[in-house]
């Protein structure tokens, strides 16, 4: 493992009861910087993101091989704490799912969680974490009212920020834009710039432009399989597999 890489997969291997979802990945993430994984629907894009902050032990008859290094240490290995796992790899997803509370609460809510009760302290998180994730100046006259009160692209900000609030080091993002309009997807495409300074940042998504705009790397999956992964220029202009090739220029997916 190299010492910038932040997630390193070997031979990962998963199955939803007899269907193998994902063939042998082995890839590295790197620290600070934007990873995006593309590919067709189905091809198990966020399956494979939901195996590093362990969310695919919820689902039954899931079954997994092989290593996911975070930090060095093989988070698949059974005596590894799954919750301990979700604070440090945040995960937005692609419908906004604000808890139907304040706008206040919501992002106050880890932190309560983990014991934090001291206003002052909440008070302080809050407004951070909204301000990392570019709400603060738009909501802090109303941050005692309902989250569901927010335009799509707000609650997806206000998402981020209750993500930011427990101070994760890498944040997940799958298909974060795919609801939003235009507007509120360039908001959220230069919040994830803006975020790679302090984080790390993988985002699944379906828009090529998108991933060729913000990524530093990608990888392009197909039928469970990573078939190329690299810098994100290189990926677009000059891929090394016909597989990727024929995906990028639309000849099929």
């Amino acid at each position: 493992m190299t010492s910038n890489q932040i997630i390193t997969t070997k031979n990962l291997n998963l199955w939803y009861g007899e269907k193998q979802a994902l063939f042998d990945i082995n890839m590295g993430i790197y620290a600070n910087k934007i990873t995006a994984l593309i590919g067709p629907s189905g091809c198990g894009k966020s399956t494979l993101i939901r195996c590093f902050n362990r969310m695919n032990d919820v689902i039954d008859k899931c079954r997994i091989t092989g290593s996911i290094y975070f930090n060095g240490n093989d988070i698949l290995q059974t005596n590894t704490d799954a919750v301990e796992i979700r604070k440090k790899i945040g995960m937005v997803f692609q419908k906004p799912n604000p808890f139907p509370k304040t706008i206040y609460e919501n992002v106050a809510y880890g932190s309560r969680v983990q014991g934090i009760n001291d206003k002052k302290k909440l008070d302080d998180i809050v407004e951070k974490s909204l301000k990392k994730a570019a709400l603060w100046d738009e909501v802090k006259d109303r941050l005692y009212e309902s989250a569901m009160g927010l335009s799509g692209g707000q609650q997806q900000r206000l998402c981020i920020a209750r993500s930011l609030a427990i101070e994760p080091e890498i944040i997940l993002m799958d298909e974060p834009c795919s609801a939003l309009d235009p507007i509120a997807t360039a908001k959220i495409e230069d919040l994830m710039t803006e975020l790679k300074k302090t984080y790390t940042v993988i985002i699944v998504t379906h828009n090529m432009q998108q991933a060729a705009r913000v990524s530093d790397y990608t990888a392009y999956m197909y039928l469970g399989k990573l078939i190329e992964f690299g810098d994100t220029e290189q990926i677009f202009e000059n891929p090394k597999q016909e597989l990727t090739e024929n995906y990028i220029t639309g000849r099929f997916g």
